[in-house]
């Protein structure tokens, strides 16, 4: 290879990189406002809200591979810090959930390019996501939700909605997986609506 092709793949590794930063600090931006555009959902304890704050971390895993869709996570996250009101606990597990429900999804896409690999891998690290969830929030979040709020109190507002509980595991089980579940789903859902449309601008830098 000649010094000047090796200088232009070598200016074109540095541009990919440049723009893959941009993207990802772009994307974890987006992700850190929507952490704020929670809203409750009717058949769940109203402290429990529902936020598509993964759906940026998603867009950028299947973009730009797994590692930037657990970054946008990680970055989005440490953001938070600075207003957080449970000593970083609820970012550690929001990080953990994050980065269960994206790598899965990146990794499947960039072995087997398609939507409907996609699509799967996604669906799969939704999945995933929803099963982690029980133990982060049985062993990480609730132990500090009951300093705030006793744990008996929080029992009563899963039995309120259910009766049939009869105790935090089982209320994770039952409520919290499922909507955790769902949780992705709306972000996978959403990921296939905008992707196509924004997948130039998003791989610009690849193009040149």
């Amino acid at each position: 290879m000649s010094t000047m092709n090796t200088a232009t793949v070598g200016k074109q590794a540095k541009q990919k990189d440049i723009w893959k930063l941009t993207m990802t600090a772009m994307l974890s931006a987006i992700a850190f406002v929507l952490m704020f555009l929670e809203f409750s959902v009717p058949v769940m304890p109203s402290f429990i809200k529902m936020d598509l704050s993964e759906l940026p971390a998603l867009v950028g895993a299947f973009a730009m591979g797994p590692v930037s869709g657990m970054l946008i996570c990680l970055i989005k996250n440490l953001l938070h810090l600075f207003m957080t009101t449970t000593g970083g606990v609820g970012e550690l597990s929001n990080f953990i959930l994050g980065a269960s429900f994206v790598v899965p999804a990146g990794l499947v896409y960039r072995k087997w390019k398609g939507r409907k690999s996609a699509v799967a891998g996604a669906v799969a690290g939704a999945a995933l996501m929803a099963v982690i969830s029980i133990f982060s929030n049985y062993f990480i979040v609730y132990p500090v939700y009951y300093n705030f709020m006793p744990k008996e109190a929080i029992l009563a507002a899963y039995q309120m909605i259910f009766p049939g509980v009869k105790d935090i595991f089982q209320c994770l089980i039952v409520f919290n997986t499922p909507f955790t579940f769902v949780k992705g789903i709306f972000s996978v859902v959403i990921t296939m609506l905008i992707y196509k449309p924004l997948s130039p601008f998003l791989k610009g830098a690849y193009r040149k």
